[in-house]
């Protein structure tokens, strides 16, 4: 049900490169009237010591329509936060509100533009507020998870990314609700020191292991190694105390203010088949900076193509197609000597996370040495 009980204040008409600020525009005291019924709102003094939380809109899932109430698919990115906001439940009590949309895609169109003005975003917020929530889309928001831990240190401030598995005008939405939650964890004490997280289904998970696996249903990511805890009831229960992802590297991006997009090197996924051959590694290997191999099993692939991996002069992480285990250093492919030269192994990471992690090494002109040093965080190397 829309909240009446908040105004919404445009600061600048521009939606792309837009801010809001959510207040509560509520009296003081209770009203009572045959019509209104009267609505207890905390003193103006108890307000101002709520926690404060950022919003970053992106767009996805959990900001779009579809043709009917009972479309699961084939929908349009369509509503901002400020219609999002309305849908759910009243959080004056519970903290201060302000918002930016920077942008309003399908996550399947974020590219190093739009990463940038999320870095950007969460960089500016996190001396100013208590706890940022991202909305994004699910297609990649793991991969934008991964990359936030990976280049902000973000303190004692929880940043919560969150979407949906069905539109808004789904006659059984999640969106609503998943923001509700984000919005609860962000501004909890008992988040802080956990970094980045991801609120989805009533789980509370690590954004920096979470995977999407499965592409339709609402219980839609698996993260073995960091299921956090759960959203019941409107209470939050965290399995352990405050802990951060071990091994994660954290990278320092020196970038330009005049510069508004990230450029990485280029790095693409192969991906592990029968009857694979170097056909694609002799296609891209002078293309990119870098590769990452979907291989089969824990590090599987013909000999062949092992032997032409050792002879490519740019770094090879072996990641896995698989979506649980990981690839242990033993199974990466070796000269002669024990040698294994330029291939690298991703440990825990699958293949799009492997990709994040090589583009910022190579971003920072590390080493092989160096960034297998980065990959022995994930128990790759």
């Amino acid at each position: 049900m829309p909240n009446n009980a908040v105004e919404i204040t445009t600061i600048c008409s521009d939606v792309e490169n837009s801010q809001f600020k959510l207040e509560s525009m509520a009296p003081e005291e209770s009203v009572e009237s045959k019509s209104i019924t009267p609505v207890a709102v905390p003193p103006l003094s108890q307000r101002r010591s709520l926690p404060r939380i950022k919003i970053l809109g992106t767009g996805g899932t959990i900001a779009s329509k579809a043709a009917s109430s009972s479309a699961t698919a084939d929908y349009k990115v369509d509503l901002t936060i400020q219609d999002m906001l309305e849908a759910i439940p009243d959080i004056s009590r519970i903290c201060e509100v302000e918002y930016e949309q920077l942008c309003n895609v399908d996550s399947k169109n974020i590219d190093e533009e739009i990463l940038m003005k999320i870095y950007n975003g969460i960089s500016e917020s996190l001396q100013k507020f208590d706890g940022i929530v991202i909305t994004h889309g699910t297609d990649s928001l793991a991969e934008t998870a991964f990359f936030i831990e990976s280049t902000i240190d973000a303190g004692e401030v929880p940043i919560v990314c969150v979407g949906s598995m069905r539109p808004s005008s789904s006659v059984s939405a999640d969106g609503p609700m998943n923001l509700y939650q984000a919005i609860c964890i962000a501004a909890d004490p008992k988040s802080r020191n956990r970094s980045v997280l991801v609120s989805l289904n009533d789980q509370i998970s690590a954004g920096y292991y979470i995977t999407k696996t499965n592409a339709n249903s609402l219980d839609s990511f698996n993260v073995r190694q960091g299921y956090l805890g759960n959203f019941v009831n409107n209470e939050i229960h965290y399995y352990y105390p405050p802990v951060k992802p071990q091994g994660c590297h954290k990278f320092k991006l020196n970038i330009p203010k005049s510069v508004n997009s990230f450029e990485f090197p280029d790095v693409c996924i192969i991906y592990g088949h029968q009857g694979i051959t170097s056909k694609l590694l002799n296609m891209v290997k002078d293309q990119y900076a870098g590769i990452v191999i979907a291989t089969m099993g824990a590090g599987s692939m013909p000999d062949k193509v092992n032997e032409d991996c050792l002879k490519v002069d740019i770094p090879i992480v072996y990641s896995k197609r698989s979506m649980d285990g990981m690839i242990p250093r033993a199974n990466l492919p070796k000269d002669a000597n024990g040698d294994s030269h330029n291939c690298i192994a991703s440990g825990y990471l699958n293949p799009e996370k492997s990709r994040i992690l090589l583009q910022l090494c190579l971003a920072c002109n590390y080493s092989i040495d160096e960034m297998k040093h980065v990959f022995r965080g994930v128990y790759g190397g």
